[in-house]
């Protein structure tokens, strides 16, 4: 089987975008494929953290994991800082990699934008997520598609390092959603839907209650013509609201047109309530028998000592690929 590997940062409730362009992938993976999944708590303090909330929001991202889907018996889960070889391998890659191809990074540059200086672990975020990946001989990643520059540094260092010292790492591959399914903002749509931005009606966060659901997918912007038409470049409102729609669905954006020809946004938006509640009730429900359950920390526990096993494996390799450490167990 080839082995697959993700992560999720703690930062706030993840929303629908997070679960259609990654999440959901998951969960399709597990049976076909070794699976580790992670929670990204080191990513997430390259920007100030309150510790109480980041651990708070490390479990509800976890408990998120069970509730989607993930079975503990066909994935590894687990916190990413519990494993030190993330920390341990991300300076061997930092070592062989430029400031050039970092300050290329278009996350990078959005993040620090009008910053007159920014962390260095905003920097070299990439790097970490590279070391996450290496660090499990992963074959598979299954990422939104925004994450595709980091995916080839990724690919880089390892081919890098391979041919200057021998083989070292396995070459990652991306597994990205079709672009046609990125979920955008609801009140902005040329933008990628946030857990930061300001509106909190911009998102639908996978454990809102219908009533917020309804809001905000009543006030999201469409445009004036009042015609459901899956046009990317002159009605992005509409058409992500129909890349919601199908994707909840499975019914394709073509025959969504069909269905609603002749009506208005009104009703359209309406079914679009219904579809998108029923979808996202049964994870709610799952969220919260598991959440403060004994069960989800016996799991990341678990999910810790395999991860474990693979990254000291993964990092003896390295060690001795570059002439580090002497002593033997």
């Amino acid at each position: 089987m080839k082995r697959v590997f993700s992560g999720v940062q703690p930062t706030g409730n993840i929303h629908i975008g997070n679960y259609l362009g990654a999440l959901r992938q998951f969960v399709e993976l597990q049976n076909d494929n070794e699976c580790i999944y992670c929670i990204v708590d080191m990513h997430s303090i390259t920007l100030p953290q309150d510790p109480k909330e980041l651990r708070k929001h490390t479990l509800d991202v976890a408990a998120l994991y069970m509730a989607i889907g993930l079975d503990p018996k066909k994935s590894t889960i687990f916190v990413q800082s519990d494993v030190p070889g993330h920390a341990e391998l991300s300076w061997v890659l930092t070592c062989n990699s430029y400031t050039g191809e970092l300050s290329r990074m278009t996350q990078f540059k959005d993040k620090s934008k009008g910053r007159e200086s920014a962390p260095t672990g905003l920097f070299s975020y990439p790097i970490l997520m590279a070391a996450d990946i290496l660090l499990y001989d992963t074959d598979i990643v299954p990422v939104g598609r925004d994450q595709k520059q980091h995916i080839e540094l990724c690919r880089d260092l390892a081919i890098r390092i391979n041919n200057k010292y021998g083989q070292t790492f396995v070459v990652p591959d991306g597994r990205f959603l079709k672009e046609g399914a990125r979920i955008m903002s609801l009140d902005e749509p040329m933008k990628k839907m946030s857990k930061s931005a300001e509106n909190p009606l911009s998102r639908i966060s996978l454990l809102d209650e219908e009533g917020k659901i309804k809001k905000a997918i009543m006030k999201a912007t469409t445009d004036s013509e009042g015609i459901i038409k899956f046009d990317l470049e002159n009605k992005p409102g509409v058409s992500n609201l129909m890349n919601i729609y199908s994707s909840f669905s499975g019914i394709s954006v073509e025959d969504i047109e069909k269905k609603y020809e002749g009506c208005g946004y009104g009703d359209f938006k309406k079914d679009l309530v219904q579809v998108t509640s029923e979808a996202l009730r049964p994870i709610r429900e799952n969220f919260e028998q598991i959440r403060h359950s004994q069960e989800l920390l016996n799991v990341l526990n678990e999910g810790a000592e395999k991860a474990n096993a693979i990254a000291e494996k993964t990092m003896a390799r390295v060690k001795e690929t570059f002439g580090l450490g002497i002593s033997k167990k």
